[in-house]
């Protein structure tokens, strides 16, 4: 299931004033309803092209960031991302906290439908106070560079204790276009069962909201727990950027 936003044909400077009407927009009850299914949910066209093209040329800049992180270093696949400092890009902040009050709501059910005893404050301002006041002060949006041969393991985005249950991401490149290859993966670890593989397929602009770690399932024998990991398939030409949106902080 895909969830189409309207084309967005406005200055930068005018689409970051609008991201709150945008992400008002969206269907939030289809959101929680795929993201109970299938762990995601694709919002399509979340930003334009010119914000997509706005982002990715931030990649240089190094006053932009507080990190460097070179895949292959790390054993984490290749290519290479940047996290973020503070303060955020406004657009990349402005996402993050008009986003995070749609989602608090479903990872305060999954977390009931799992038995585990965190709920999350309505607000996101509320939600980094916890984690600065446990030692996680540092910003986790990051933005992914992705060149020919360049790949993702299957990973889990957690930084510290305090760890929200979903995240996003959107696909500023275009495919077939800037790059191929390069798909969006998800697995799905199930009791007793083989893995279950996904690939979500995304155009420039499209964002996709998954699960970080684990989600409720509902089976023959009522509700459990399926662990996830995600990543991106090897990169066969051109260039793929990605902003990631985490939002809890790190230590």
């Amino acid at each position: 299931m895909t969830i189409r936003m309207a084309a967005n044909n406005a200055t930068p400077a005018d689409s970051r004033k609008n991201i709150l009407e945008r992400v008002k927009a969206v269907d939030w009850e289809r959101v929680s309803q795929e993201l109970d299914a299938e762990g995601s949910a694709v919002i399509e066209h979340l930003l334009s092209a010119d914000e997509c093209d706005t982002l990715t040329e931030l990649y240089p800049k190094d006053d932009c960031f507080r990190s460097r992180v070179v895949m292959e270093r790390q054993g984490f696949g290749r290519g290479e991302y940047r996290y973020f400092k503070y303060p955020l890009p406004e657009l990349i902040r402005s996402l993050r906290t008009s986003i995070y009050p749609c989602l608090a709501p479903i990872g305060n059910r999954w977390n009931k439908a799992m038995g585990i005893d965190v709920q999350y404050p309505a607000e996101h301002a509320g939600f980094l106070d916890r984690c600065h006041k446990a030692g996680q002060a540092k910003p986790t949006p990051l933005l992914l560079q992705y060149g020919a041969g360049d790949y993702n393991c299957l990973h889990q985005d957690l930084y510290g204790e305090h760890v929200f249950p979903l995240q996003l991401a959107i696909l500023l490149s275009e495919p077939q276009k800037d790059f191929t290859g390069g798909e969006f993966v998800m697995t799905e670890q199930r009791p007793r069962m083989q893995s279950r593989p996904t690939v979500v397929p995304l155009h420039q602009g499209d964002g996709v909201v998954f699960a970080v770690c684990q989600r409720p399932v509902r089976g023959a024998r009522g509700l459990y727990r399926v662990n996830l990991r995600h990543g991106v398939s090897r990169v066969r030409s051109g260039h793929r950027y990605t902003i990631g949106i985490i939002f809890h902080d790190a230590k």
